[in-house]
């Protein structure tokens, strides 16, 4: 398992990479370490920098889309940097993390600034996975957030108000970077049903559309709730339009949650499926008989047959009770857990 757990942490993190590329100096007057945001997501960034002999840890800076601030104020110390962003609540599909592989401790409930410590959970911090940035420049370095589509910043933030409009129940429609007439109209519509004014600045908008995108959200869906001391790793299953689908991987830490579905759910059949670690080794759902598909890394799985063919493997999931009025929040308590046994791989 240490292994899958390795993959598992490359492959969670969602869409482009962090792009470690130093531009061009330019005249500013707070030079420091500048972050932008050239994709459609609003991100919330945390940055880290060896301090003493220890690395301190920052966040989080609130990039909106198409939108360039600075993380860390200058002078610089040249020397490898850390750099960690996270998609708004709002944003629907689950979470979305740009990162890598060097774990610091975050405070995920709020602005941090803090030395990060060996032992998070002890802190009642969660780790997470920063990239290295290897910055080479004592007055100012920019990083860029990217996803497929290479959005100028003014493009990224026309898209980032297309997807909160959809997200915020407004209208539907392309996610292209050109605010056309339907999508003008309805902004138009938004600032008239909050009573704002028309002259509203689009990050004022921007403000306001996330605001009613996470009320939205809070809804409807699927959450699944860590209730034990240990960290969990999660996966659901259900049916999909096109028949059976398994998705995971979702790390939640002790007393922590993840919303898994964010949209209304369909149907009364929802599963779930857990690994809790322990230093003894792993523990699975004890309750659990329906087999479902699950990967090695971040996974999405159509049907439920032949897993191995596909170079899968199947797991036992347990079934949750019946979604209420489209919602469904599923808890992991110790007693659902079998006991541990040793991690052979």
């Amino acid at each position: 398992m240490a292994l899958e757990r390795l993959f598992l942490r490359i492959a969670a993190l969602a869409l482009a990479a962090v792009t470690a590329l130093a531009l061009p100096a330019r005249a500013q007057a707070d030079a420091g370490w500048e972050l932008c945001n050239r994709t459609s997501y609003i991100i919330e960034a945390a940055v880290g920098h060896t301090q003493g002999t220890g690395v301190s840890v920052d966040g989080w800076t609130k990039l909106p889309p198409g939108a360039c601030k600075t993380a860390l104020p200058g002078p610089l110390t040249p020397g490898v940097h850390y750099l960690y962003g996270r998609g708004s609540t709002a944003h629907q599909g689950g979470g979305r993390e740009w990162g890598g592989r060097h774990e610091l401790c975050v405070d995920p409930t709020g602005g941090f600034s803090l030395e990060s410590p060996p032992d998070c959970a002890a802190m009642g911090l969660e780790p997470q996975g920063f990239r290295p940035i290897s910055i080479t420049r004592a007055d100012e370095w920019t990083n860029n957030f990217t996803e497929i589509e290479n959005w100028t910043l003014d493009n990224a933030r026309n898209a980032g108000l297309q997807r909160l409009l959809d997200e915020a129940g407004i209208v539907s429609g392309n996610i292209d970077g050109f605010i056309g007439g339907r999508t003008r109209a309805a902004i138009n519509d938004f600032l008239k049903l909050k009573g704002l004014p028309a002259g509203t600045s689009d990050a004022d908008l921007i403000d306001y559309l996330e605001q009613a995108a996470e009320e939205r959200s809070r809804a409807v869906g699927f959450t699944l709730c860590n209730r034990t001391k240990n960290r969990i790793w999660s996966a659901i299953a259900r049916r999909a339009t096109e028949g059976w689908e398994s998705r995971g991987w979702w790390r939640i830490e002790a007393g922590g949650c993840a919303r898994v579905v964010d949209r209304p759910l369909r149907g009364s059949e929802h599963f779930v499926y857990a690994e809790m670690e322990e230093p003894t080794g792993l523990r699975t759902l004890s309750r659990a008989s329906e087999a479902f598909c699950v990967g090695r890394a971040k996974f999405a799985i159509a049907g439920r047959e032949s897993c191995e063919d596909g170079s899968y493997r199947t797991a036992l999931f347990a079934r949750t009770p019946a979604p209420t009025e489209r919602k469904l929040v599923f808890e992991f308590f110790e007693r659902d857990f079998t006991d541990a046994k040793q991690d052979d791989d």
